[in-house]
């Protein structure tokens, strides 16, 4: 008998073992972002930016189709904090019941939402995770959107220290890029890649408090287009531009990438960028040293 136990035991160990494997990490699900007057938001997200409400209507909350797979959502639902209008950003795994396992084995608190898991980052932001379940339906796709990818989502992180041993060690992103601009002496910001595909998250770095005009511009969400030009033109030619009152300039950010910034009426910014450099040839990573941890 204590044999056979002993030998189920051992058979066990390669299923608990695989349970606590991390799951794929494949991208990015949706952003979602708080507004303070749902149908304003609508005119900058739909009308101007050109992507179609999905899903049944509410009163207080939006999705808005990017491509097959990927969303943003706003919502009024949630108190708004004056300095930051992010909710969370969601992330696609292949697994969602080993992420669970995963989470448990790294000692990391886990809360259900919905059909995805949520996590809690050192800087407090929300992170979800879901395995996206096949729809019967194509996803409802407007041929006038602005883009049709998300690039990669930024978001304001205080110890660059805690922030990387969370995305690096524990979920696995690999660090492709840091930046600082030329009037800084400290890193400003440090791209990571997920694991197991081409999405990107931007950490935003500071070494103080961030005050309420710095938080809608740091925490956003930037999307990829081929020419930033056209993208421009197709802005002016909305109708929707009339009621867009902020300037719209094309930039060359210090990754050397043209860009374009948008602002929604509550001030959180979308950037629009095109995913190559200007030489063709990728941008060298500075070698500024990394704030030190801002107190809040």
């Amino acid at each position: 008998m204590r044999t056979a136990k002993l030998l189920a035991a051992v058979l066990l160990l390669p299923l608990v073992a695989a349970a606590q494997q991390r799951p794929h990490i494949t991208g990015i699900d949706h952003v979602a972002f708080f507004v303070s007057d749902l149908p304003k938001a609508l005119l900058f997200w739909h009308d101007l930016l050109g992507y179609e409400v999905v899903g049944k209507p509410n009163p207080t909350k939006a999705t808005l189709q990017i491509n097959d797979h990927e969303r943003i959502e706003i919502s009024t639902e949630t108190p708004i904090t004056p300095r930051n209008q992010f909710d969370h950003l969601c992330l696609i795994v292949d697994d969602i019941d080993q992420m669970r396992a995963y989470l448990k084995a790294q000692g990391i608190a886990s809360k259900p939402a919905g059909i995805a898991l949520q996590v809690i980052d050192p800087d407090g932001t929300r992170i979800e995770f879901i395995q996206p379940r096949p729809s019967p339906t194509p996803a409802k796709l407007s041929p006038n959107r602005i883009s049709d990818a998300i690039y990669h989502v930024g978001f304001i992180v205080g110890n660059t220290a805690k922030s990387i041993d969370f995305y690096s060690r524990i979920f696995g992103f690999r660090e492709t890029w840091r930046g600082t601009p030329p009037a800084k002496q400290d890193l400003s910001w440090i791209n990571l890649q997920v694991p197991d595909g081409a999405d990107y998250i931007e950490l935003m770095l500071y070494r103080a408090p961030a005050t309420p005009d710095t938080w809608g511009s740091s925490n956003h969400v930037a999307l990829s287009v081929p020419d930033i030009h056209a993208s421009l033109t197709k802005l002016k030619a909305s109708a929707a531009v009339k009621g867009y009152t902020r300037p719209m300039e094309i930039r060359t950010g210090v990754n050397q990438k043209r860009q374009l910034n948008l602002f929604d009426p509550d001030g959180t910014r979308v950037e629009l960028m095109e995913p190559v450099t200007i030489t063709g040839k990728p941008t060298p990573s500075s070698t500024a040293p990394p704030p030190p941890p801002a107190l809040d």
